[in-house]
């Protein structure tokens, strides 16, 4: 009776589950990767074919003229990453990087001027706030060879550094609209310009004002028993990159943020294994901890964000739960990844696509390239599965451009890096 009764119980669980998949995401419709019979996307050796590439191109062209289209009606004053005229330029800033064009860099300069004629000097972060922008406009005014202009946005950027560590500004510490979100942008710069051009002590302080906030609220909270790091927004204790733990962690855990070997493990690795085990008997993580519900599974909430925070545990810390964790979080996408919501970064399609290629150029494994392949396929057959419409179709985080901006980097893969997060 009672093995009767578990198993009643577990064909419930299994049809709920399979009930919030049909709600939000379609039933995957690719194949598993079979080495002995390559899908023509890709030859033994990882490389592209050259069919597939020219179908990639084709499809960046269509969406690209698409995309100008949409956006002669897109909100005029919005100027930021996320969904404004500096996503859109740092889109075309990526295809000048891609194909070497510099009509796109034209471009991205068309668009970066529009931005930082509307900055809100309200925010801080790269995605929601006056710092991407001006990072993205000093990127794009240096690869111009325009050097006073990119020397303004550096120095416009580095004036938000005082509100950014100052302890008590009420400024937050996620990526969205947070602290993470301003060091993301002073280690885009850096990288753009490929030398130390924001000086390491302005990302250092940064970080040490993360750190010191996190340990700040996890005793106000007496959560330093469950992890000595705690954030929250909006009065929750999010999980996912944009809002919360994951995102913050995986950031403390890059080299350039400067944390001593002590401090990353007495604070960062057991923050991390406080997140590792809110993971769901599915391999998905929760939105909050806490929050009992298996739904999500998005770069923002999910296991399509968190995987990046374990991947660079692992890199760091080399213990074999991050990396069950972290391949468990690839069968999640593979298996729940192709999203009704649409074919977005945020929530869609291209950014869940973008873990596959993470676990790629970790583990080397062709079975990722493969499933980010079969991803590329679905999102180039855009709008016709009958997804919603995001509230800006056109934009980087929510619509078009960031399936442009996957596409292309799906040309070359070993090089792809999700945009305005991964390092």
């Amino acid at each position: 009776m009672f093995l009767y009764l578990l198993a009643e119980f577990v064909n419930c669980l299994c049809v709920l589950l399979c009930g919030a998949m049909t709600e939000r995401a379609f039933q995957n419709p690719y194949p598993d990767f079979n080495p002995s019979q390559l899908s023509g996307h890709f030859d033994s050796a990882g490389r592209l074919t050259s069919e597939f590439k020219h179908r990639l191109q084709d499809k960046i062209w269509e969406l690209l003229q698409q995309m100008e289209k949409g956006l002669k009606s897109a909100d005029p004053g919005d100027g930021t990453v996320y969904t404004g005229w500096a996503g859109i330029s740092l889109l075309y800033l990526h295809l000048f990087n891609v194909f070497r064009d510099t009509s796109y860099l034209n471009k991205a300069q068309e668009h970066i001027s529009k931005s930082l004629k509307c900055l809100n000097k309200q925010g801080v972060t790269f995605l929601c706030g006056d710092a991407g922008p001006l990072a993205v406009g000093a990127a794009v005014y240096y690869k111009l060879q325009q050097e006073k202009q990119a020397e303004d946005c550096i120095r416009r950027l580095l004036q938000l550094h005082q509100s950014a560590v100052k302890l008590d500004s009420r400024v937050p510490d996620e990526l969205l609209y947070g602290r993470m979100g301003y060091l993301y942008a002073l280690l885009f710069v850096n990288r753009q310009f490929g030398e130390e051009k924001i000086p390491a002590t302005y990302i250092h302080q940064v970080s040490e004002t993360v750190l010191a906030s996190g340990e700040g609220l996890s005793r106000k909270r007496n959560l330093s028993g469950r992890s000595p790091l705690m954030y929250e927004w909006y009065r929750e204790y999010y999980v996912g990159p944009a809002h919360g733990l994951s995102g913050i962690y995986y950031f403390l855990m890059q080299p350039d943020c400067g944390l001593t070997q002590d401090t990353l493990q007495s604070l960062v690795k057991p923050s991390v294994d406080f997140v590792n085990q809110l993971k769901f008997p599915s391999g998905n993580f929760p939105p909050c901890v806490d929050d009992t519900r298996d739904l999500l599974v998005h770069w923002c909430h999910g296991a399509p964000g968190v995987l990046y925070m374990l991947i660079q545990a692992y890199k760091l810390f080399g213990e074999q739960c991050y990396l069950t964790s972290f391949l468990q979080c690839g069968d999640v996408i593979w298996q729940r990844g192709l999203l009704k919501k649409g074919y977005g970064l945020c929530h869609g399609a291209s950014g869940n696509a973008y873990g596959f290629l993470a676990l790629y150029n970790f583990t080397q494994d062709v079975q990722f390239l493969h499933k980010a392949c079969m991803f590329a396929d679905w999102c180039m057959d855009y709008g016709a599965h009958g997804c919603r419409t995001p509230d800006t179709p056109f934009s980087l985080f929510e619509g078009m451009a960031g399936t442009i901006y996957f596409l292309a980097d799906m040309l070359e893969p070993k090089k792809a890096t999700f945009p305005a997060f991964e390092l």
